[in-house]
């Protein structure tokens, strides 16, 4: 999945473009919209937390390190002679699916205030009063989707592609 980037102009323009790309198969599910705060959005498919916040890209992140801490606290604690009654292997795969469980739940607590990075050069277009419309379409459709957009929508501002969307949404 690739993630597109348009800019409508108001609220009207963001509801025919999110009709046009329903009609075209995206799934609503696909399609989030994110404006400025006290923009009444209507039936508009909001961004959830999920995409607004930085939290996937530190989820990864903690899931990586908690995980690296658990695996080292792990190869510590078989090292020590009174671990070879417990079982190395099973310490050791403990410490390490907790490291991991635990630096993610950290992470996440962290990373709930903190914007997603990729949104950032859209702010200052979202604070004006425009519409942020990101859209998850199949590898195979990305070029379709755009120049169905740029036929139909010629108020709608492409603003690019995202090369990696999280796993998780």
């Amino acid at each position: 999945m690739k993630r597109l980037y348009f800019i409508a102009p108001d609220v009207p323009a963001a509801k025919r473009v999110v009709d046009e790309l329903l009609l075209a198969r995206i799934e609503e599910r696909h399609i989030h919209v994110i404006a400025k705060e006290g923009t009444p959005l209507e039936d508009l498919p909001a961004a959830s937390l999920w995409q607004q916040s930085d939290l996937a890209h530190a989820m990864e992140r903690g899931l990586a390190l908690g995980g690296a801490t658990g695996a080292l606290a792990g190869l510590v604690a078989i090292s020590l002679p009174e671990s070879l009654v417990l079982g190395g292997g099973a310490i050791l795969l403990a410490t390490t699916l907790a490291g991991a469980g635990v630096g993610s739940w950290a992470a996440s607590f962290q990373a709930l205030n903190i914007p997603n990075v990729h949104l950032q050069q859209f702010q200052k277009e979202v604070e004006q009063g425009r519409i942020l419309m990101l859209v998850d379409v199949p590898k195979a459709r990305v070029d379709d989707i755009r120049r169905l957009i740029h036929r139909t929508h010629r108020e709608i501002a492409d603003r690019g592609i995202e090369k990696t969307i999280p796993p998780f949404p």
